[in-house]
């Protein structure tokens, strides 16, 4: 049975009827709201500016869509983490972790062991991956087991990968020469890039788990309420354990990824992204009181700051407005939830 696409914190609510259920739908489709308001705005102004389509552009595309996979590969897995009302704040360097790691095992690979580019690059992205479920299953035992909130624990987590990353690197980036892992990152299948169709697969095998198995419904659950959760039979520590690695296991695949895309493991390449995962996961309509969101929600959210990052580039507006116009959404985002709560009867609290 598929889980529920929101639940609010306070657990079942009435069914809104009339305006109020309007105004809920208009609310849960906030982010997709936002995002084709933008895409009006910047066509508009770029036929009027330029006399050119700022959609239905193909290299436009191209460059959005890529933008976003980073961020949104990152939000994949925050999106669980706070549907079960919780944060994590080590994805940034966990994911640098990942990229050096991957760096570097797929030089040793090609040079030391002398794989072939192929068999290198599998070895490269495996160890890059493998490597995030120490830090995620860290950071699920100090929340489970030592009842650390998740504020400190993913916090004092950052700092660990942080400093593990560039010890990893030797405060350098760790450059490939790997033909096979470059396209990776920068090749297109019938013009689509090999990135967006790795990111598309990974969105569809996170939605799959998180509203149509167990493992969904029961995150749903304990960030609806996790006392109700644990007298249903939700084993809560092992879920949270999970839950955090899960979130770990895809910052390492957006790190091994970046490796390709850039042909370098660099220990500050997800540091400017945990904030914009944050971000597209809030604007896509989860509550960061748990309970709520969905994965192609966090989709929309993430290509409504790529949107906004390309746009305000592309028609040349100074680079600082991004913050502001992120900041912005976010709050408007967070306004709507509160909101949302109210009519629905959800506690700010529990």
């Amino acid at each position: 049975m598929a889980a529920p696409e929101t639940l609010t914190s306070a657990g079942a609510a009435p069914m809104p009827s009339g305006g109020r259920a309007i105004i809920m739908r208009i609310a849960e489709l906030r982010a997709w709201l936002f995002l084709a308001f933008l895409i009006i705005f910047f066509e508009i102004w770029s036929r009027s500016a330029y006399g050119v389509s700022f959609i239905f552009n193909t290299y436009n595309l191209q460059s959005i869509s890529v933008f976003a996979t980073a961020p949104l590969l990152l939000a994949l897995g925050q999106t669980f983490v706070i549907i079960s009302a919780g944060i994590d704040l080590s994805l940034g360097f966990v994911m640098g972790l990942a990229s050096v790691i991957g760096a570097h095992i797929a030089n040793y690979a090609a040079v030391q062991l002398g794989l072939p580019p192929f068999a290198a690059m599998l070895v490269g992205m495996l160890a890059g991956v493998v490597m995030t479920i120490i830090p995620g299953l860290v950071n699920g035992w100090l929340i489970a087991y030592l009842r650390v909130p998740p504020f400190i624990g993913t916090l004092g987590m950052y700092g660990v990968a942080r400093g593990s990353a560039y010890l990893f690197a030797g405060g350098m980036t760790i450059s490939i020469s790997n033909e096979w892992y470059s396209a990776i990152g920068n090749s297109r299948v019938l013009g689509i890039p090999v990135l967006v169709i790795l990111t598309i697969i990974a969105c569809l095998i996170m939605h799959f788990l998180l509203s149509q198995t167990r493992f969904g419904q029961h995150t749903y659950a304990m960030g609806a309420s996790q006392m109700a959760a644990r007298r249903a039979g939700i084993r809560i520590k092992k879920l949270t354990m999970k839950i955090y690695l899960l979130s770990a296991v895809m910052a390492g695949v957006a790190g091994v990824l970046y490796t390709g895309r850039f042909s370098a493991g660099a220990a500050q390449a997800g540091e400017p992204l945990l904030l914009d995962s944050i971000a597209a996961v809030v604007i896509g309509g989860a509550s960061l009181f748990g309970g709520s969101g969905t994965i192609w929600g966090t989709v929309a959210g993430a290509l409504v700051i790529a949107v906004i990052q390309y746009g305000l580039v592309f028609i040349n507006v100074e680079p600082f407005w991004q913050f502001i116009a992120v900041g912005t959404v976010i709050i408007i985002s967070v306004l709507v939830d509160q909101t949302q709560r109210r009519l629905t009867g959800g506690r700010q609290v529990e």
